[in-house]
């Protein structure tokens, strides 16, 4: 009775710290996500951010419109990109995974360029992404963001 006790003690062990490695590796990839994310964003790639997105997904930008499914998101960040130049630094202050669904708080800070002026502007944020994991990948399936000045 000891041992069967000591062998089912030993593969719960095993079975939480498999499950502590796979909520690691998928918090890795939304990490590499997020990075992306801001790539697309430094570099006004809106194809990049367009193929972040779920097909289904929707950006709530502050001050303009929802855009839903992979269309719309392409045209509102092709018109943000032809509005403004972002070089930002993204910080995660938590990442959250339950199955084929995650979330994300974040911040962001660092300047804005304003095409139509020239003028450089501080710029500072912080954002909520839900992510859906698709076909093994994780995708953003929900994003907003709020000024924090």
């Amino acid at each position: 009775m000891a041992v069967e006790y000591r062998e089912w003690m030993r593969a719960i062990t095993d079975l939480t710290k498999e499950m502590g490695t796979m909520e690691k590796q998928h918090k890795q990839a939304i990490e590499q996500l997020l990075a992306e994310y801001k790539t697309s964003l430094n570099t006004s790639n809106a194809a990049l951010a367009q193929s972040l997105y779920a097909r289904d997904g929707v950006f709530m930008p502050t001050g303009a419109p929802s855009a839903i499914g992979s269309e719309e998101i392409l045209k509102s960040y092709e018109f943000i990109f032809s509005q403004i130049q972002l070089n930002i630094e993204f910080y995660i202050d938590e990442i959250v995974v339950d199955r084929n669904v995650a979330f994300a708080t974040t911040s962001s800070k660092g300047t804005t360029l304003i095409r139509e002026n020239g003028q450089t502007v501080p710029e500072e944020n912080r954002e909520l992404f839900v992510f859906e994991k698709i076909d093994g990948a994780w995708k953003i399936a929900r994003y907003m963001f709020n000024k924090t000045k």
